[in-house]
């Protein structure tokens, strides 16, 4: 089998190219995003393999299939920029729900730990010398509340983590598992007791600017956000608004809402023109990585992995239950 890979990074070769040898499947490498303008490389492919900010709309399902391509290979969990119900019957989708749940919740309390400590000052600071320690007063994690909202695999590796630390910990999930040991309550409760607020849910209708100008109100005064899910899950908007005003002591971000135009690529030699972002970024209790959370040796092999299987499934007329 013959597929188009999207968005390509030198990182994802290697694993790609092992799994898909070993499956007699050849993946045709290109570094651009999928697009109304790219989508007839695709041509002659059995699929696609796509990432986060690909764009699978009904217009290109519409050439996906004219172009006699059959499947959609999602290398990643989310899938809120595939169009499911137009792709429905036209195409088999399938994703990669759990590559690594480790990687995320771990990078999560790196960002966390990172901010609270002033680690990244400090690294910049002694590289030039200052031994100073003005300014660099962080807070003792132990004792604090711990907001986490969505209880899936990452979450609850986050959840894990942060008891080790021996934070007080609740939670809130549309789909609560109440044998689980972990305390739930309401949105409106955790976002009023919680000192720290990490997000590990998918974006939905329901999740889409679930931080916004009137929920940060409800808030902590000081309160820390931590995003390692979809950036559009908080409106960045609102958060520069709630940071200026003091009410958000600090935010760390993997992900921002507007990401597809500027992630996993290099623009320190350009002008950024979105200023929201700029602004958050010249702030100094913001901390963004560029969707990096994943980024581990074990992740990509993980991923890889399943996609193939996927692949290979669809190939053989069977399921791997990853299917959408």
């Amino acid at each position: 089998m013959k597929f188009a890979f999207f968005d390509t990074k030198p990182y994802d070769i290697p694993s790609f190219e092992k799994y898909g040898k070993e499956n007699d499947i050849t993946f045709k490498f290109y570094e651009t995003h999928l697009n109304e303008d790219t989508v007839g490389l695709a041509r002659g492919c059995d699929g696609i393999c796509v990432f986060v900010n690909d764009t699978v709309n009904a217009e290109i399902i519409d050439e996906l299939c004219s172009l006699g391509v059959k499947m959609i290979a999602l290398r990643c969990a989310g899938y809120n920029n595939v169009d499911l119900e137009y792709a429905k019957n036209k195409l088999r989708i399938a994703r990669v729900p759990a590559y690594s749940p480790y990687a995320v919740a771990e990078h999560t309390m790196a960002l966390l730990l990172t901010s609270v400590r002033r680690v990244h000052k400090a690294y910049i600071r002694t590289r030039d010398f200052n031994f100073s320690l003005n300014g660099m007063t962080g807070f003792d994690l132990h004792g604090k509340t711990v907001g986490v909202v969505g209880t899936g695999k990452i979450g609850r590796v986050f959840i894990d983590i942060c008891r080790g630390f021996g934070m007080n910990v609740i939670a809130y999930d549309k789909f609560s598992d109440e044998n689980s040991g972990i305390e739930y309550v309401g949105l409106n409760e955790l976002f009023s007791r919680s000192d720290i607020i990490s997000f590990h849910c998918p974006l939905t209708e329901e999740t889409y600017h679930m931080i916004n100008s009137e929920t940060i109100e409800q808030l902590k005064t000081g309160v820390v956000l931590l995003n390692t899910s979809r950036g559009a899950i908080i409106d960045a908007e609102a958060l520069l608004e709630g940071i200026k005003s003091r009410k958000i002591g600090a935010a760390c971000l993997d992900v921002y809402e507007e990401e597809a135009d500027f992630f996993f690529n290099d623009f320190s030699g350009h002008i950024i023109d979105d200023d929201v972002l700029a602004r958050l970024i010249s702030m100094p209790n913001v901390i963004v990585t560029s969707h990096q959370a994943f980024l581990t040796d074990e992740a990509l092999d993980n991923i890889a992995e399943t996609t193939v299987q996927n692949i290979t499934a669809f190939r053989d007329g069977t399921t791997t239950g990853n299917e959408l």
